[in-house]
């Protein structure tokens, strides 16, 4: 989409030049946000990645001190594909299997054989020293350094790249992890890097810490790795590296704690997605953003501002690190379409990915996809996709052929196979966007949906329908959406602390809290010395005396005997909302302080447009038949969207086509643009 013009603006009508560089399992997404609007560019992802970044850098004008925000999948990636550096853990005597042992959870209630992912340091990598201490934080067993000392010859034998530390209870003392981190610094090779729990994570829980550890230890020497390279191919020009939590941080303390990347990508959408919808809607705006790309589809619930999570899970595997609140589904563009043992249609989990991708990408795919079931279906123009340039040569007969193969096995043509395939994928998409709304006592009906990521826009009308949602909100460069929020993204660390303390002990002596927020707010300073001066946010985990897990609240600060009255009687009424009970007379147990320091950044400039009064028909791009229901083709008039300005209103049957996306406007649905060219479908 080419950079539009300003007329009316939100801010300065000049602004520095900025880029946002996302990457996704298909496509890498830059977003060059100028004074005058945004210019969108998509190249197929490479492997290794940063070569695309260079790729896509050098079919842009930029100027060379641009400064860059970038979204990673390689954190993601070592994790799903097992792929990480080779780690060791070393920990108390008798807590080596802590990673084996984990929690009894059951994900599947009804499976009678149950499977959990092996850990990512086998039993012959996992260490154990004398020492301990104990819950309050006394040191009852010394640590025994010739131990150490030990470990860490045994760890050169076994050519070990990194290594995770986690003792016990060091969240309460971290005198001992630190004197083993010294030791093994000074015996092991300069390049074996040592993460402590308890600088990464002093919080309770020994198996969500643990493994946190384990896992960062596991992605780090990757994502420093390719954080190097991303260097090489940017030069000068200085990057921020978005986070789980979807706040952007630099590239040293991206690199030394790259679990905190994990959902590097998705978390740039949502923050991409409520910074339309505030353009929009206002400054609250209560929205369910959708993020449905080639490999993924990634769902989340906004009531106003960025959902969080204090911990997520990663292909089984826990990590307790702020995070975006999304849940994620097997449902892209390029997921493949089968039939199971039982006869039945599937869709998913897998993907064909970049490459070979789908079938009508003729780059060897011969599995259909939901994308060659779209361009079967003639809801996409082979013509029109990526703005018709030579990027893709989209192939409609290999893609309808090879769809037309799976309907051989169901007795269905080709048409009725598509149409199954994306009925499939919507179930699995509605199921995602339910799980985040109705479970957790949202009315979808209440939320406006925001679809983004290149297909996204094309199922949007349907769930919207499926789940009675009035109206969907598709953003100006929905294929793109999440390397804008990049842009978007303040730049933030957030750190905590256990605290384990009853409430009421703590409004009588609120010393100790306060050292706590003092010690935290210097730990966030730390990490964002030369960023500017942040803002320091605290929250508490609170829960009743004797249950299992916490909800987290706002603490006021300065942090005082009324404060934290104020933030149990917030826990009672979050409690009583999400729960459906509250007991204001049982005691509060504060489980951790958290601490969020964040510098703002200038979001960029999107221009507002005056109404227009070119006619619709300039918009048109002629008819074709589209099908849209069971019942067979519709003549669908199709519009190029760089042609429809503000005011402008279309019936449906429509789809719109633009470079990075294409939307489809199905019967009994209208579409109309407003002035910052966000195509609003509506019933």
């Amino acid at each position: 989409m080419p950079a539009s013009s300003a007329s009316d603006t939100d801010g300065p009508s000049e602004a520095g030049t900025e880029v946002g560089i996302d990457v996704g399992g298909t496509f890498t997404d830059f977003v060059v946000a100028t004074g005058a609007g945004l210019e969108v560019r998509k190249v197929p992802t490479t492997d290794p990645q940063h070569e695309a970044v260079g790729t896509g850098l050098g079919r842009l004008d930029v100027p060379p001190a641009a400064p860059i925000a970038h979204g990673t999948t390689a954190a993601t990636n070592a994790l799903l594909e097992r792929q990480g550096a080779k780690a060791a853990l070393v920990t108390t005597e008798g807590f080596a299997d802590v990673l084996a042992i984990g929690r009894q959870d059951r994900p599947d209630l009804y499976d009678l054989t149950p499977t959990r992912p092996d850990p990512l340091v086998p039993a012959a990598r996992r260490h154990e020293v004398p020492e301990r201490i104990s819950a309050e934080g006394d040191i009852l067993t010394p640590l025994d350094e010739a131990a150490v000392r030990r470990v860490a010859r045994v760890l050169e034998e076994q050519n070990v790249q990194s290594v995770a530390l986690a003792f016990l209870f060091s969240y309460r003392n971290p005198e001992h992890e630190k004197r083993a981190a010294e030791l093994l610094r000074d015996e092991l090779p300069e390049e074996v890097p040592v993460t402590r729990s308890s600088a990464l994570l002093p919080e309770h829980r020994e198996y969500e810490r643990t493994a946190t550890t384990v896992a960062n230890a596991y992605v780090r020497l990757r994502v420093e790795h390719y954080l190097t390279r991303l260097g090489g191919e940017l030069g000068e020009r200085p990057v921020r590296v978005m986070q789980s939590s979807g706040g952007t941080i630099g590239p040293g303390p991206a690199g030394e704690q790259a679990a905190r990347l994990a959902l590097s990508g998705p978390a740039g959408g949502v923050v991409g997605a409520l910074g339309v919808a505030r353009r929009a809607l206002g400054e609250a705006p209560r929205v369910m953003t959708l993020d449905m790309g080639g490999t993924s589809a990634d769902v989340a619930l906004c009531d106003g501002a960025v959902p969080r999570a204090t911990e997520h899970t990663i292909a089984g595997l826990p990590l307790r690190l702020p995070a975006t609140d999304i849940h994620t589904v097997g449902a892209g563009g390029g997921s493949i379409a089968h039939v199971d043992a039982g006869g039945s249609l599937r869709v998913g989990p897998e993907s064909a990915g970049a490459e070979p991708g789908p079938v009508c990408y003729g780059r060897g795919g011969t599995r259909p996809t939901v994308t060659d079931a779209h361009l079967t279906l003639g809801r996409l123009d082979p013509d029109r996709v990526l703005g018709g340039t030579d990027a893709l040569d989209m192939a409609p007969e290999a893609a309808r052929s090879a769809v037309g193969r799976l309907g051989e096995t169901l007795g269905r043509s080709p048409e009725e196979t598509a149409l199954g395939v994306l009925r499939v994928t919507n179930a699995t998409m509605e199921r995602a966007l339910r799980r985040v709304s109705v479970e957790r006592g949202h009315d979808p009906r209440d939320y406006t949906l925001v679809p983004f990521g290149g297909a996204g826009p094309l199922h949007a009308a349907a769930l919207a329908e499926a789940l009675g949602m009035p109206r969907v909100l598709v953003p100006p460069a929905p294929g793109a959406l999440s390397a804008l929020g990049l842009l978007m993204a303040d730049v933030t660390h957030d750190a905590s602390q256990a605290l384990l303390t009853s409430v009421g002990t703590l409004q009588g002596d609120p010393a100790s809290i306060q050292r706590a927020a003092s010690a935290l707010t210097e730990k966030v300073e730390s990490a964002l010395e030369g960023h500017g001066t942040p803002e320091v946010a605290f929250e508490l985990d609170l829960r009743y005396v004797g249950q299992s897990y916490e909800v987290t609240v706002p603490l006021a600060s300065p942090v005082t005997a009324p404060a934290l009255g104020g933030a149990a009687e917030a826990f009672h009424d979050r409690h009583r909302r999400r729960y459906g009970h509250a007991a204001p007379e049982a005691p509060v147990e504060a489980v951790a302080l958290r601490a969020r320091g964040t510098v703002p950044v200038s979001p960029p400039h999107l221009p507002r447009e005056p109404e227009t009064d070119l006619p619709l028909r300039d918009a048109e791009i002629g008819t074709r038949p589209v099908w849209l229901s069971p019942g067979g083709p519709a003549e669908t008039t199709a519009y190029a969207r760089t042609a429809l300005h503000h005011g402008h209103t279309l019936e449906g049957p429509a789809v719109l086509h633009q470079y990075d996306t294409t939307i489809v406007v199905p019967p009994g649905w209208r579409a109309r643009v407003d002035a910052y060219r966000n195509v609003w479908i509506e019933r």
